[in-house]
């Protein structure tokens, strides 16, 4: 049975919380139902959708990445971390299964097709994981060896600031295991004793360096940059806390990126901001 779109753009619409899977004492997955098996959320790769909500007597919204696809039927998963002042993700930290939450969508400039460019660089910091990983599932999905025809190759930093802060670190790995295409690099603060990932903030250097996948998930015996160099067929992704993304539009700006000039990121622009 063809698939059936559930959310509008223009108006709010309410889905019901079914299940919360726990991934940390402030993070967990959130699976809303959609209105049945057969409806999809509707949502193209790359793009968001809104959440609006009353917070003391104020309406709130944030946008918000759904780390499921309309290749899920019946429900999405909404991947959120909960802080003390976040109004809207302490709002959803606190929601009972049956309570329901108002969603509006799709919105944003990003829209990915197959071989939109035949390079992605991605940098993503907490929670910023969850429009890469979008992206990332997409093509892994339509890959020649599945059936379909997307070669576009995928290098992702992923940077946090403890071990424990690494979000759906397994499915990550897991998907870089199983396709030679998608290469992730992890960056910590705080490392634990035998770290062998990046450390600090990611800086230039850390974009640019060249050493051996040896020392990374994907094991290659070429020497390779963490991410594309510059080119019209490439695009750099970018999702974070702001002043990590303000901090990556000069740092890759100074490697040879195009420039950020713009408040908001459009589909053509060669680094895109979530």
């Amino acid at each position: 049975m063809k698939a059936v779109p559930s959310i509008d753009k223009n108006v709010f619409k309410k889905f019901k919380l079914q299940e919360k899977i726990v991934l940390s004492p402030n993070t967990a997955v959130y699976r809303f139902a959609l209105p049945s098996k057969n409806h999809v959320l509707g949502l193209p790769i790359g793009q968001h959708i809104s959440v609006q909500e009353v917070v003391n007597g104020e309406k709130v919204m944030r946008s918000y990445t759904p780390i499921s696809s309309d290749q899920n039927r019946g429900y999405f998963d909404l991947l959120i971390k909960s802080y003390p002042t976040g109004r809207i993700s302490k709002h959803v930290g606190e929601m009972q299964v049956g309570q329901t939450l108002n969603v509006r969508g799709p919105k944003g400039a990003m829209v990915y097709t197959p071989n939109l460019v035949k390079n992605f660089g991605m940098i993503a910091g907490g929670t910023g994981i969850t429009p890469m990983l979008q992206i990332v599932r997409a093509i892994i999905r339509n890959r020649p060896r599945n059936g379909g025809n997307d070669t576009t190759e995928v290098d992702l930093i992923f940077a946090n600031v403890n071990p424990e802060d690494i979000l759906l670190k397994e499915d990550l790995d897991k998907l870089a295991r199983e396709d030679e295409g998608f290469r992730v690099y992890y960056v910590l603060n705080n490392p634990p004793t035998g770290w062998t990932g990046g450390v600090g903030f990611v800086t230039p250097d850390m974009i640019k360096v060249r050493l051996r996948r040896e020392r990374l998930i994907i094991r290659l015996t070429k020497m390779q940059e963490r991410l594309p160099r510059p080119a019209s067929n490439m695009k750099l992704l970018l999702c974070g806390p702001p002043p990590m993304i303000d901090a990556m539009k000069k740092a890759t700006e100074s490697l040879g990126f195009d420039k950020v000039g713009k408040p908001t990121s459009k589909l053509p622009d060669q680094v895109f901001c979530f």
